[in-house]
């Protein structure tokens, strides 16, 4: 069957799709079916099966034999070190963790916050929470005291599970300093916390409180698997509100569980046994998805990669990784292999390693300008396949079925929507747009399985976000069109959608045509306020290394191009060349507190920002334009 099949089948026969997609889980007690409509816009699947996250991502591997077979490999060129953890060795860690969890009293439903770095203790931490029904809520290790507080005070953890520290090429980042400090802040206070002893920096304990990870895991029994309900929450994962207060996005164990056993086959195009990589971090939910549980799930070899695209020690890391471990998919984020191109733009490095295990590299986490694809497409030889999901999906919205077909890719579109979405691009009013034409883009209620049932401990606000807008929809918060032949682009984040003297301009096709420059390695096009036009497009361009020719040249060519591509009624004349941008962890651009720093608008520090001192450099390019004055 092809793709038009398979999404035609589930559009005919949800039901029928979704139970049959169930047949992959073990289940102590099958769903009688797989849909629950609560009423009022609020859907659970497969709520009265009876399940368990931490069997079908371990223990049944085990038990069909296959005990042998790695389940992680961490490989960290940080610390120059390689460990491999087979399924029969993370069934003994995991259980005997829990174990030790339990006997300190964590059951089914308490919450436990993990803040940890990419080291395999953070998975199995993971996999010991869904082992109990304990609902878990990973922290990005190193995030601020400030910002963990707000999340101790919305989860109200019965425990935290930390390590001593996480490490930066060249330093060491402290975590026990920055947990004790947010448990000052923070009102709701954990009964205890678990700290798992790095060499790089042992931390003190607080007595009575604080455990070492392995001193506390002693002659306990170990725990077995507790079944819980299909809308059971497996976990808390907070994204960042834009009123300041996270979401605590939530996700129900049944249909998480399907979902992403479907998706490594259908999308990744894995089977059972090959080795999986998502270069991301256990903080984001593609950590979530596909370091921990989808790989798991589905009986891949997952990789926990402690290191950077470059520096670690090189531009070639990522290769290495690849032919070290026979890697068969790998997905990273653009802004990674922007970052590698911008250090290697020849792609020599690639030349180094033997590739061949690798059949596709998947990109998501911001837009893959086509530039960076067709570089990648250049330098590796392999399909590079753009698919476009959030936080608050799990998984993919839109992207290549390439396990079911793989379609012809059309750079700067992340293909066609997944079974489960019913995707459609409304106008201001919510009537569906044309072809081709720019709107918002909603989905269909109900969104699929694995997907956000609600808020955590806040119903009104997931209304608010991302119901009410546009009754009977799921509002994405992205900007874009579908073409003729069913393709999504994703054009902007809403609110990157600029209004020009009347016209509606995408900052992302901006981007685009600024990225082609030969000179550009990195750029962001943000919406400024203009007296006479409502907004103007600004544009900040980081070289790539080597080119030393003057600024002044470079902006020239990048507003003249800008003008031929997409005309003068983009009214794009203020460009400036900048060392970096200001990105969260992930590598999202933070374009919305430049466009406030332009404006001289008060801003909150974003929490994610990855270094605040950028901030500083971007507004003395923007006061150099007559910005930023405040």
């Amino acid at each position: 069957m092809g793709y038009q099949e398979v999404y035609e089948g589930w559009k005919s026969d949800p039901e029928g799709f979704w139970m049959q997609a169930a047949e992959a889980i073990d289940w102590d007690r099958k769903p009688s079916k797989a849909l629950f409509d609560k009423g009022n816009d609020l859907y659970e699947w497969f709520a009265d099966g009876l399940t368990n996250t931490c069997w079908n991502a371990v223990d049944r591997h085990v038990e069909a034999g296959r005990g042998g077979q790695v389940a992680i490999i961490h490989d960290s060129p940080i610390t120059g070190t390689l460990h491999k953890i087979t399924y029969a060795e993370l069934r003994n860690r995991v259980a005997r963790l829990a174990g030790a969890l339990r006997a300190k009293g964590i059951e089914k439903g308490d919450r436990v916050i993990i803040y940890m770095p990419m080291v395999p203790e953070a998975l199995e931490a993971m996999l010991a929470c869904a082992r109990l029904g304990a609902i878990h809520s990973v922290v990005f290790g190193g995030f601020a005291a400030n910002e963990l507080a707000v999340r101790i005070d919305d989860a109200k953890p019965k425990a935290i599970i930390a390590a001593s520290c996480g490490l930066e090429p060249g330093r060491v980042v402290h975590y026990k300093p920055l947990l004790d400090g947010a448990i000052d802040l923070a009102t709701h206070k954990p009964d205890f916390t678990v700290i798992f002893q790095r060499e790089q920096e042992v931390a003190h304990l607080e007595e009575g409180r604080d455990f070492d990870w392995h001193g506390f895991q002693y002659g306990v029994e170990p725990a077995e698997c507790v079944p819980v309900e299909g809308n059971h929450p497996a976990y808390i994962l907070y994204t960042s509100g834009t009123t300041g207060a996270p979401k605590g996005v939530i996700r129900h164990t049944g249909g998480h569980l399907v979902a992403l056993n479907w998706t490594m086959k259908n999308i990744y195009n894995v089977d059972p046994g090959d080795t999986f990589w998502a270069a991301s971090d256990v903080g984001w939910v593609v950590g979530h998805s596909y370091i921990c549980y989808a790989p798991l799930v589905h009986g891949n070899t997952t990789i926990v990669f402690e290191g950077k695209p470059v520096g670690t020690p090189d531009a070639g890391t990522f290769w290495r990784v690849i032919s070290d471990h026979k890697v068969r998919s790998f997905f990273t984020a653009p802004t990674a292999f922007r970052a590698v191109k911008r250090d290697d733009p020849k792609g020599e490095f690639v030349k180094k390693y033997d590739i061949s295990c690798l059949r596709a590299i998947y990109l998501a986490g911001e837009r893959a300008d086509p530039d960076t694809i067709e570089w990648a497409q250049r330098v590796t030889g392999k399909p590079i396949y753009d698919h476009w999901w959030q936080t608050e999906t799990g998984w993919t919205i839109a992207g290549m079925p390439a396990g079911i077909e793989a379609l012809p890719v059309k750079i700067g579109s992340p293909s066609v929507p997944m079974p489960g979405y019913d995707v459609q691009i409304l106008d201001e009013a919510g009537h569906p747009m044309k072809p081709g034409e720019l709107g918002a883009i909603a989905v269909k209620l109900p969104l699929p399985p694995g997907t956000l049932p609600t808020l955590w401990n806040a119903e009104d606000r997931f209304r608010k976000s991302y119901l009410s807008h546009f009754p009977g929809y799921y509002e994405t918060g992205d900007a874009g069109m579908i073409d003729e032949d069913g393709y999504l682009y994703i054009m902007a984040r809403t609110d990157d959608v600029i209004n020009v003297a009347g016209h509606r301009l995408s900052t992302g096709g901006m981007e685009e045509v600024l990225a082609a420059h030969p000179d550009v390695a990195e750029c962001a096009v943000i919406g400024v306020s203009d007296e006479l036009k409502g907004q103007l497009p600004m544009g900040f361009v980081c070289l790539t290394t080597g080119v030393n020719r003057p600024h002044d040249e470079i902006t020239k060519e990048c507003v003249k191009l800008v003008r031929d591509k997409i005309g003068p009624v983009a009214a794009f004349k203020l460009c400036a060349v900048v060392d970096r941008l200001p990105k969260t962890r992930s590598g999202k651009i933070l374009r919305a507190t430049m466009v406030k720093i332009a404006d001289s608008e008060e801003f909150k520090l974003p929490a994610t920002i990855d270094d605040p001192a950028i901030l500083d450099e971007i507004k003395v390019a923007l006061q150099a334009m007559g910005y930023a004055k405040g």
